[in-house]
């Protein structure tokens, strides 16, 4: 069996510089294959990683949760064949829902999970569950354990806020509040293998006492003919127990903060739209905006660029912007954003300069003259 992570994670939380770092620091003299998939149709994160070593497959005909039944299944599939790995490390869509990808490696034959995985930056974490939480706390409620990001950037208090609010949605997974320059590659990878074990084991235990309990069943229903009437009794008010569930699961998610939320929930659908937030896609939701360009540019320019993606009027609500583009000095710049941060830097040459913007309700002409782009 080949054991696969999964490292799920809201836009911007900083998935792809864990796994660099486990590759780096854990993860040595294993043969792994990455399988990314990206929301929207430029492939960014690849280039970010091909130095790695690793074969990597992009899947960006849409967002993963679209497409688990063809292309991601099959790409498992063929990634088990042809490479034969020790490990695969899955990286899915910032808007991926963690449980529909752990049911897509669950159907594919000769591959176990290993640890689901959630990144989750610390310092946005509140308005993300409040204005995103179908695909936010989907992320969260499913993880064996929990990587807090950008701890070393804020005070304790909100690293504390932050830990105790997703204990409401997971009180069992392994929680990771420590700055990950504090951590060694080695020991965050005890951790995921200490809780991806405690979750086998809770369902191994939980299979062993459900086979228990049919059998408990199928006994009690050969002895006790004569109760049927009771039971159906029972079940007309056991549905009704159910209801009342669903009703509390439907209204848990949307308690708005004022003072937390963003134009981010806002989506122009009615009070009962609203309340079916959770059937929604990912592509229903957000909007991707890439573009490949041999335009140059300075450091100074991109700096600006991100500067101005907070102007929600003028170019939406930019949640995520990433990529790379020719420098007029001849060296390549590197660039990530999220609100209210962004990281330039330096990198290797590519055959092409290519930059992914994702958000909501995204002014494509608006970004195609920010970037300056015919």
């Amino acid at each position: 069996m080949t054991k696969t992570d999964i490292f799920s994670g809201f836009l911007g939380a900083g998935k792809t510089s864990l796994i660099r770092k486990l590759i780096a620091e854990a993860y040595k003299g294993e043969k792994l294959v990455l399988i990314e998939n990206e929301f929207g149709d430029i492939a960014i994160d690849g280039a970010f990683l091909k130095d790695s070593g690793i074969e990597i497959t992009e899947m960006n005909s849409g967002c993963i949760c679209c497409t688990l039944v063809g292309d991601f299944r099959k790409s498992l599939e063929q990634v088990v064949k042809e490479f034969a790995p020790d490990r695969i490390i899955i990286e899915p869509s910032g808007v991926g829902k963690l449980s529909d990808v752990a049911k897509a490696v669950e159907a594919v034959e000769g591959i176990e999970i290993g640890t689901k995985v959630t990144v989750v930056d610390a310092s946005k974490c509140k308005i993300y569950m409040r204005n995103f939480g179908e695909f936010f706390n989907d992320q969260v409620e499913n993880a064996d354990l929990i990587v807090l990001s950008r701890t070393g950037m804020i005070d304790e208090a909100k690293t504390l806020a932050a830990a105790e609010l997703l204990r409401t949605l997971n009180t069992t997974c392994g929680l990771i509040t420590t700055p990950w320059d504090a951590v060694s590659g080695e020991q965050i990878k005890a951790a995921m293998e200490e809780n991806g074990l405690k979750r086998a084991m809770e369902e191994l235990a939980h299979e062993h006492h459900h086979h228990h309990h049919d059998d408990d069943e199928e006994e009690h229903e050969h002895h006790h003919h004569h109760h049927d009437d009771d039971d159906e009794e029972h079940e007309h008010h056991h549905h009704h127990h159910d209801d009342d569930d669903e009703e509390h699961e439907h209204h848990h998610h949307h308690d708005h903060d004022e003072e937390e939320e963003c134009e981010c929930c806002h989506h122009d659908h009615d009070d009962h739209d609203h309340e079916h937030h959770h059937h929604h896609h990912a592509d229903e939701i957000f909007d991707s905006f890439g573009m490949e360009t041999p335009r140059k540019y300075t450091p100074d320019e991109i700096s600006a660029i991100l500067d101005a993606l907070c102007d929600e009027e003028k170019y939406g609500i930019v949640l995520r912007a990433k990529g790379f583009v020719d420098g007029r000095d001849g060296q390549w710049i590197y660039f990530d954003y999220v609100p209210e941060e962004k990281n330039i830097r330096g990198g290797e040459a590519a055959v092409t300069g290519r930059f992914c913007v994702i958000g909501s309700k995204l002014n494509e002409k608006a970004l195609k003259e920010l970037f300056n782009i015919g």
